[in-house]
């Protein structure tokens, strides 16, 4: 895990372009990981075999759920305190013919919920998954694409082994291109109900998803073979 931003909170400039909301997100100093959380971490929590060829490729084809579930076994496993609690209430039913996104209510108020004092890993926010991403670079990009990325014009078609392209300077990888990764938050709860936001682009896109200021969404249901997540830790006063 890599501890950044040194020193105090940074004030992180957030835009959505889809509504052109502009807003400052004050982040603490947190821990991420370099990488994305990979099949061999995943198998070992789970306690699954890993071939080996595939042990250093990102898990992918992960729903929010299940992201969030992995982070609270392996908080578990390595003797931190679970962030989230998750329960079994369902969704209330819906009429099909009228239902719109947001009368589904958000995974927050009725599955999970997040003790932000815990100690163990979790998903980062949307800002703090951003303030990574730049590494103080300020830019869309730290480097040039084809060196720091797995992207549609590079990838062959397929996903990549974590950790095989420049680093951005706080010595994160991937953080654009290879997966798109999970954040914590909703995207637009008044519009969108329960859909959360997803961050970097993924080997199948086109340049223009892989920056640090494009926000997507989807199903916090939804698994693709482009879609991973990586973890991050809050610091302890």
């Amino acid at each position: 895990m890599v501890r950044l931003p040194e020193g105090d909170p940074v004030a992180e400039a957030m835009v959505d372009r889809r509504t052109g909301r502009t807003w400052t997100v004050d982040v603490d100093p947190f821990e991420i990981a370099s990488t994305v959380v990979t099949e061999r971490q995943w198998n070992a929590v789970f306690d699954k075999v890993t071939a080996t060829r595939q042990a250093d490729f990102p898990r992918v084809d992960v729903s929010w759920r299940q992201a969030v579930t992995f982070c609270n076994e392996m908080s578990l496993r390595d003797g931190l305190t679970p962030p989230y609690t998750i329960t079994t209430v369902d969704p209330p039913a819906r009429d099909n013919d009228t239902w719109t996104p947001h009368d589904e209510p958000a995974p927050d108020d009725w599955c999970v919920r997040w003790d932000r004092e815990a100690n163990g890993y979790r998903l980062p926010t949307d800002a703090e998954w951003q303030v990574a991403c730049r590494a103080g670079s300020g830019g869309p990009r730290y480097g040039n694409l084809d060196e720091i990325a797995w992207y549609s014009d590079n990838s062959q078609g397929s996903l990549h082994p974590v950790a095989k392209k420049v680093p951005n300077a706080w010595g994160l990888f991937d953080t654009l291109g290879g997966v798109w990764e999970w954040c914590w938050d909703l995207y637009d709860a008044e519009v969108y109900g329960s859909y959360r936001i997803i961050r970097g682009g993924g080997w199948s896109d086109p340049h223009w998803s892989c920056r640090a200021g494009v926000r997507r969404k989807t199903n916090p249901q939804a698994a693709f073979d482009d879609l991973g997540f990586r973890l991050a830790r809050t610091i302890a006063d």
